[in-house]
């Protein structure tokens, strides 16, 4: 979903988020919380505390954007759900394999897999 470019910088905020935070309130926590600043080239991740949704707030030079996914069944590899770290770095290829529902400390992910039709 997100690039693999190195350059994206990969906030992910380890303890639950309450998911009914809109921007406002997930940018509150940035600024207050891990006293970083929410207009930046940083992505910062959130996630529930049934790890079931993940929220994604991004700046885009003149807004916000807010990406959301809930998942219909299972929970995200969530790191550190209930540890006291505020917040961690991952890398783009970590929030993608987090977004498929991997771990972080894999060494390869999955390979991508396309359907293919087969005429019976």
């Amino acid at each position: 979903m997100f690039t693999t470019s190195a350059q994206l910088n990969v906030t992910l905020i380890c303890g639950p988020t309450d998911m009914r935070k809109a921007i406002d309130g997930l940018c509150n926590i940035v600024a207050y919380d891990l006293k970083k600043e929410p207009c930046s080239d940083h992505i910062f991740v959130f996630c529930g505390r049934a790890r079931d949704k993940v929220k994604i707030l991004q700046w885009a030079s003149n807004g916000f954007w807010l990406h959301y996914k809930r998942l219909e069944k299972g929970h995200f590899q969530w790191p550190g759900i209930d540890d006291e770290q505020l917040s961690i770095q991952i890398s783009p290829r970590q929030l993608n394999w987090l977004l498929d529902g991997l771990a972080l400390n894999l060494q390869e992910a999955h390979p991508h897999l396309t359907y293919r039709y087969h005429d019976e």
